[in-house]
């Protein structure tokens, strides 16, 4: 196992594991073998895992700690409070955003779309597009909120984009929301980036239910 910067605490860490998709919902986590993985003690391993677990991304079976997973219910109440806080973003993008950041929303749709054969590869560079939108806002508190929704989309075991055309139809979408933005019209930007994400909710429903 390679070893890793001290400049990261083991919270950072496993996060990244999570998001990444090296361990997934369901999936255990064992104090040891994070602790070697990353080269790191147990103590600051089994705080990050405390603190993991009251942010309900781990889950206790029996007493051992997994990567959480989220029901129907549960993923409902995520889309909608998603829905309004990323359409908030685009509202405060399209009023606040510099040109040098509209432009690289107008990059990234360009470049993404040599990833439309890889499905994980597009899921990155949408979580970065989104990210951008989420700074662009330029409202910091947003954007922890924003963060908190994000990681809790770790907790998914498959991506949207994996379904057919989803990635073509996604970057249509995600020029509508820049296109929007660069107007400067708030009510579009509002609406293109909430009805992205709607979509993007059917499609995953969609997926869910093995159609």
């Amino acid at each position: 196992m390679s070893q890793v910067k001290n400049n990261k605490d083991a919270y950072a860490l496993i996060l990244e594991a999570i998001d990444g998709g090296l361990y997934r919902p369901g999936d255990r986590l064992v104090e040891s073998e994070l602790a070697e993985r990353f080269g790191v003690s147990r103590t600051p391993i089994r705080e990050a895992l405390q603190r993991l677990e009251t942010q309900s991304l781990l889950t206790r079976d029996g007493r051992s700690l997994i990567v959480a997973s989220l029901d129907h219910n549960q993923m409902s109440e995520l889309y909608a409070v998603r829905t309004e806080l990323e359409g908030l973003a685009a509202r405060l993008a399209a009023r606040h955003a510099t040109e040098e950041e509209v432009q690289v929303l107008r990059d990234m749709v360009v470049e993404d779309r040599a990833l439309l054969a890889d499905p994980s590869a597009l899921s990155r560079a949408n979580r970065r597009f989104h990210t951008m939108i989420h700074k662009a806002s330029h409202n910091r508190f947003l954007v922890q909120q924003l963060d908190l929704v994000h990681r809790s989309m770790a907790l998914m075991a498959t991506t949207s984009l994996a379904a057919e055309g989803r990635g073509e139809d996604a970057l249509a979408e995600h020029q509508a929301i820049v296109d929007a933005i660069a107007r400067r019209d708030e009510d579009a930007a509002y609406k293109a980036l909430r009805d992205h994400i709607s979509v993007a909710f059917v499609t995953r429903l969609k997926l869910d239910a093995g159609n």
